[in-house]
C-alpha cells in the first residue's frame, strides 16, 4: 500500500513538473534583435523564397550541362519468330549462308556533342543565370520585408504595453481620487453631484483600460505569428525605445539611392536581361542545328555483319548531324514575338517598380519628418501637463480648484504621456520604414 502511494505521488509530481515546464515554455523574453533572428529562422515564407533560389540555381546548372557531351547506354533483348535460314543448294549439298537466329541481343553506347545550335544553348545558360540572380534578389527583398514586419510587430507590442501601463496608472489614480471624494462628501466638503462626475471619469478610463489590455493581447499574437512561434507564448519585451535623432540626405538623393540599391530594381534588371536572352533563344531556330554523334554497338547477331553469326560482334560509327527548319508555318516567328512581348512586359515592370519606389520613399520621408516633429511637440506637452497638474493640486489644497479639475489635469497628464510614448515608437517605426525603402 505504501509503495502504491509512493508511485502515485511520483506520477503526480511528474505531471506537475511537466505542466510547469509547459507553462515555462510559453514565456519568452526577447530583444528586438532576438525577435528578428527568431523570425528569420522560423519563417516559412522566407524558406519558400530560399527554395526558389535553389530551384533557379539548379535550373542554371542544368542549362550548362546541355552544352556538354551526353552519353547514353542502351541495351535490348528480343525473341524473334522462326524463319527459314538462308541456304544455297550446290552439287547436291545445302550450304547455310545465314542461319535463323532467334535470340537477339544489342548493347549500344552513344556519344552526342552539340556543335552549333544557333546560339540557343549559350543564351539558355545566360537566361537561367539572370533568372537565378533575380531569385537571389527576390530572396533579399523577402528578407528585408520580414525584418521590417518583425520590427513593426515588436515595437507595436512595446507601445501597447507602455500605453497599458499608463492606463493602469490612470485608473489607480482616479480610483484613489474617487475614494478621497467619498470622504469629502461624508465630511460635507463636496457635493454628491461632483463625486458622480469623478465616478463617470473613472468609468471612462476603465473602459479605455479594457481596450489597452486587449491591444496588448492582439499585438502579442501578431508578433508571435510574425516570428513563427506558438501564438499563446507570453512575450516579455527586453528592448526599449531610446530617442536618437537621425538625419537623412535630401529627398532626391534618397530616391536615387533607393533606385540604385533596392532588390526589386536589381531583380527587374536581371529579368530584362533574361528576357533578351529569351528572344535570342526563340530566334535560334532560324539557324541550322549541328551536332557530332558517335555510336558503339556490341550485338548478337550484329546486323552489319553478313552472314549473320550467333555471337557478339562490335562495330561503331561516327558522323555529323545537320538539320534546319525549312518550313514550320512561321512557328519560329511566333515564338520570337512571344519572347519580345515578355521582354517588353519586363521593361514595363521595371518602370512601374521605379514609380512605386519613388512614391514609397517620398511618403516614408515625409512620415519620418512628421514623426520627428511630433516627439518635440509631445515632449513639450508632457512638461506642460505636468506643470498644470502641480498647479491644480496646489489650488485644490487651497480650495481654489475642484476635485473634477484635479481629475481633468491628471487625465491630461496621462494623455500627454501616452502621446509621448506613441511618438517615440512611431518615430522608431518611421525610421525603420524609411531605411527599408532606401535599402539601408
Amino acid at each position: 500500500m505504501a509503495k502504491s502511494n509512493y508511485t502515485l505521488m511520483l506520477l503526480i509530481a511528474g505531471l506537475f513538473l511537466m505542466t510547469n515546464n509547459t507553462f515555462a515554455q510559453r514565456k519568452l523574453s526577447l530583444t528586438a534583435e532576438q525577435a528578428i533572428e527568431t523570425g528569420l529562422q522560423n519563417s516559412k515564407t522566407l524558406h519558400s523564397s530560399k527554395m526558389r533560389v535553389n530551384y533557379a540555381k539548379a535550373k542554371h546548372s542544368e542549362s550548362i550541362s546541355s552544352a556538354l557531351p551526353s552519353i547514353t547506354l542502351t541495351g535490348a533483348y528480343r525473341r524473334l519468330s522462326a524463319v527459314d535460314p538462308f541456304s544455297i543448294p550446290l552439287f547436291g549439298t545445302v550450304y547455310t549462308i545465314s542461319p535463323s537466329i532467334l535470340d537477339a541481343y544489342t548493347a549500344q553506347f552513344t556519344l552526342f556533342q552539340p556543335l552549333f545550335t544557333g546560339f540557343k544553348i549559350l543564351n539558355n545558360i545566360d537566361m537561367n543565370e539572370q533568372l537565378s540572380n533575380a531569385a537571389d534578389e527576390d530572396y533579399n527583398k523577402d528578407k528585408s520585408e520580414l525584418v521590417f514586419n518583425i520590427k513593426n510587430s515588436y515595437w507595436t507590442l512595446y507601445k501597447a504595453i507602455e500605453l497599458n501601463k499608463v492606463m493602469n496608472e490612470t485608473v489607480d489614480q482616479v480610483k484613489a481620487h474617487v475614494q478621497d471624494a467619498k470622504n469629502l462628501v461624508t465630511a460635507g466638503m463636496m457635493t454628491q453631484n461632483d463625486m458622480l462626475k469623478i465616478e463617470v471619469q473613472l468609468s471612462d478610463v476603465s473602459f479605455r483600460q479594457i481596450d489597452a489590455e486587449n491591444a496588448v493581447k492582439l499585438s502579442m499574437v501578431a508578433l508571435n505569428s510574425t516570428i513563427g512561434i506558438d501564438l499563446n507564448t507570453q512575450i516579455e519585451i527586453e528592448s526599449g525605445v531610446q530617442y536618437v535623432s537621425s538625419d537623412y540626405n535630401d529627398l532626391e538623393k534618397l530616391i536615387g539611392d533607393a533606385i540604385e540599391k533596392r532588390a526589386e530594381i536589381k531583380s527587374a534588371d536581371f529579368r530584362i536581361k533574361a528576357g533578351q536572352a529569351g528572344v535570342a533563344i526563340a530566334e535560334s531556330s532560324w539557324y541550322p542545328q549541328i551536332g557530332l554523334i558517335g555510336d558503339y554497338y556490341y550485338s548478337k547477331p550484329n546486323q552489319r555483319i553478313f552472314p549473320s553469326r550467333n555471337q557478339f560482334d562490335a562495330t561503331w560509327d561516327a558522323g555529323v548531324n545537320v538539320s534546319i527548319n525549312v518550313w514550320n508555318w512561321l512557328t519560329t516567328a511566333h515564338q520570337t514575338e512571344q519572347a519580345q512581348a515578355q521582354l517588353f512586359q519586363s521593361v514595363d515592370a521595371l518602370g512601374i517598380i521605379k514609380d512605386g519606389i519613388t512614391l514609397e520613399v517620398t511618403q516614408n520621408y515625409l512620415s519620418f519628418i512628421q514623426a520627428k516633429r511630433r516627439i518635440d511637440v509631445s515632449e513639450l506637452g508632457v512638461k506642460q501637463a505636468d506643470e498644470n497638474m502641480r498647479n491644480t493640486e496646489d489650488k485644490f489644497k487651497n480650495g481654489l480648484a475642484t476635485s473634477t479639475d484635479v481629475v481633468d489635469a491628471l487625465t491630461a497628464l496621462n494623455t500627454g504621456k501616452v502621446n509621448y510614448t506613441t511618438s517615440l515608437v512611431d518615430y522608431e517605426l518611421a525610421k525603420a520604414k524609411l531605411d527599408k525603402s532606401i535599402a539601408k
